[in-house]
């Protein structure tokens, strides 16, 4: 019997050590702000904002909860944080790629909007505006009403898409813009280098977003030559068609683009549809030679 009892208390001596680790956990509460994030992506660059949204709840915010003319963690809890992964325009004024602190002031009729490096305040204590990275003015304008404080990405085109702050009966609209271009050709000249010889792909796609946007027309017209010699296909001669168009030779175009319908026709791959877009540009192409 005394064997069963010491073997009983050390199992229960046991539960006891193991419950302990459970029994010493924290409990974290729900907040009454909820967290949020929402990012966007502007052409080749993401940008997000990390925030908690407190509630209207039948108060009066503006010039009331939240004061104006002083600085306001532009949210509830921590900071509200902003995050680009590369530089980026606000308002016309350059952020270097990175994560900051928002910090805005708002008064009746304008706003100051701030990119802060505090990133790590809890709200807007201990603020410094020398620690701006930018600050910009922007102007509020009436919203329908929003119970819980938002961020949105509105309008997001490849260059640009303008960051909003709705709460209450106020929106305030901040612009962002990127020289998506810029990054893009870099990546593409990057891609081709990279390149293996039998890759066709790459310098075709580098040159079909160039001759698309306009940009860097020697490099694309060497990206295009350059797929066409390592596969002389569909989309290669296509492109090559196009381009010779757009610089006035037609007739080298025309014959181009028969070679690509040729190669479409012989190729189970290549949907109809493309086939079509690439004759509707011949019948064009002949009949302006007429």
């Amino acid at each position: 019997m005394r064997h069963i009892s010491a073997a009983r208390r050390l199992l229960f001596a046991l539960s006891l050590a193991l419950a302990l680790p459970a029994a010493a956990q924290q409990f974290t509460p729900p907040r009454p702000s909820p967290n949020a994030k929402v990012t966007q992506t502007i052409g080749l660059t993401e940008v997000s904002v990390t925030y908690s949204r407190p509630g209207v709840k039948g108060r009066a915010i503006w010039g009331a909860l939240v004061p104006y003319g002083e600085p306001w963690r532009t949210g509830a809890n921590e900071a509200t944080q902003f995050t680009t992964s590369d530089d980026i325009m606000v308002e016309g004024h350059k952020v270097p790629a990175g994560t900051y602190a928002v910090v805005t002031i708002p008064t009746a009729d304008r706003w100051t909007f701030a990119l802060s490096s505090q990133k790590e305040m809890w709200g807007s204590n201990g603020y410094d505006a020398k620690n701006d990275v930018v600050r910009v003015t922007v102007k509020p304008v009436a919203s329908e009403m929003v119970e819980r404080l938002e961020f949105t990405f509105d309008d997001p085109a490849t260059e640009s898409a303008t960051l909003n702050l709705r709460w209450e009966k106020l929106s305030v609209p901040v612009k962002l813009t990127v020289d998506t271009p810029a990054k893009a050709l870099a990546a593409a000249r990057a891609a081709v280098a990279a390149a293996k010889p039998d890759d066709w792909r790459t310098p075709f796609r580098a040159a079909s977003w160039g001759f698309d946007a306009g940009v860097a027309q020697e490099d694309v017209a060497t990206w295009a030559r350059t797929a066409a010699r390592t596969k002389d296909n569909f989309q290669t001669a296509g492109l090559l068609a196009r381009m010779a168009a757009k610089q006035g030779d037609t007739k080298n175009a025309v014959v181009l683009m028969k070679k690509s319908i040729a190669f479409g026709k012989a190729d189970t791959l290549v949907a109809k549809e493309q086939i079509e877009n690439n004759e509707k540009l011949l019948t064009e192409w002949t009949a302006n030679k007429k």
